[in-house]
């Protein structure tokens, strides 16, 4: 059946710099902003924009991922003429299966799937970013400008722009030169990994890249430098809303405190629903004795303490007089009576013993340093962990 365009949603990495976070499961599916997860920023916005065919390139422990994403029905994405598919390596009669070696590859090994649907155009896309944006109006602007490839980009802080790849465009807004990740930048312009392509051109240069035995594979490094060597007209979508890459503790940490702030992002828009399989549970109880203040409660969470500046996933306990103050806490986390979290993250089904300390407010007007507790990890009674350090799941902290 022919589709104008779909999305191919990139999830398959391992997200290394979360050290401890995704040491059993895909970034794109860990938990943020209370209820939802990572992946449901991304899906959510695909079905709000009217693209119904949506390709999930898996590849590093997919189990958890594949079960959630399930069927899409959460996100509308459960209908007969399209849907949300799976998408991982595998390998065919008479050859080698490999894992996708690059972003490019990752495509390349699915122009199978992508030829089924006949699109006009492709949105890649990647899991791991916060953020609410109209594809539709991207493709319009691309659709346009008669562009073989689109580029969303975003104004970055000039000293944090060699962390992207960064672009300088003329007057017209078509894109000159695109330089990934820059030690050096001369411009602000970055690019948000968001891309649409006219198929049929983006299929003669994933065929060409291929072939290429010293191609990285890679869209940023690869593909883009190459259609603009190769004369083709790339346009630069301007984007002004919230947009967040959370590849890091810091800026998963820095991500979850702006939730709390519908300023910069509004999860409460009915125009722009962000969706999630919520798992159903009983409403949250907040004891005679509580203290909440400027923070996120979800479902399930039984909080007896105090909770400020903070951001709570489902069935949380906060025991009598523990003190949870600009953390984020996952899924099942316990935090048993007089313990303290400050200032960090706490892994889902993690327990925090009575009387422990973990993390602590930043001294002066320094960068806050994010304690970070893995998934079933134990911190004993009375422990002391440091602003910082890492937990991990399989140790149990004397």
């Amino acid at each position: 059946m022919k589709k104008e365009c779909i999305a191919m949603l990139l999830a398959g990495g391992q997200g290394s710099r979360l050290h401890v976070l995704t040491s059993r499961a895909a970034k794109p599916i860990l938990p943020f902003g209370g209820k939802y997860r990572i992946i449901d920023f991304p899906l959510s916005n695909c079905a709000n924009s009217g693209i119904d065919v949506v390709g999930v390139l898996t590849q590093y422990m997919p189990l958890q991922l594949n079960s959630y994403i399930g069927t899409g029905l959460p996100w509308d994405l459960d209908i007969q003429t399209g849907g949300v598919f799976i998408l991982p390596p595998y390998q065919v009669v008479g050859a080698i299966g490999k894992w996708f070696s690059g972003t490019a590859n990752a495509i390349y090994q699915n122009i199978e799937f992508i030829e089924m649907w006949e699109p006009d155009y492709v949105l890649i896309l990647s899991a791991d970013h916060i953020y609410k944006m109209n594809y539709a109006d991207m493709l319009k602007q691309h659709k346009a400008h008669d562009a073989d490839c689109s580029i969303a980009v975003i104004r970055v802080p000039i000293e944090e722009a060699s962390r992207f790849g960064i672009m300088e465009t003329d007057d017209e807004g078509f894109i000159r030169k695109f330089t990934e990740k820059p030690k050096k930048a001369e411009s602000d312009l970055a690019s948000m990994g968001i891309y649409i392509f006219k198929w049929r051109k983006l299929k003669e240069y994933l065929i060409a890249d291929e072939r290429d035995l010293c191609s990285e594979k890679d869209f940023g490094k690869n593909i883009i430098p190459a259609m603009l060597n190769g004369g083709e007209k790339l346009w630069a979508y301007n984007f002004s809303g919230y947009w967040r890459d959370v590849g890091t503790i810091d800026s998963l940490w820095e991500s979850n405190m702006d939730m709390l702030s519908p300023s910069l992002i509004d999860l409460y828009d009915k125009t722009w629903p962000i969706r999630s399989k919520s798992p159903i549970k009983p409403p949250h109880y907040i004891g005679e004795n509580a203290e909440i203040h400027h923070s996120i409660i979800t479902e399930g969470c039984d909080i007896k303490g105090s909770v400020k500046n903070s951001g709570l996933g489902n069935s949380v306990a906060v025991g009598e007089n523990a003190i949870v103050n600009y953390s984020i806490l996952m899924p099942g986390c316990v935090i048993e009576p007089g313990a303290v979290i400050e200032y960090a993250i706490i892994g889902e089904n993690a327990r925090i013993g009575g009387g422990a300390v973990v993390g602590a407010p930043p001294a002066g007007q320094t960068r806050p340093k994010i304690t970070t507790c893995g998934p079933d990890s134990i911190v004993k009674p009375n422990a002391r962990i440091d602003a910082g350090a890492i937990i991990y799941s399989e140790r149990e902290n004397v």
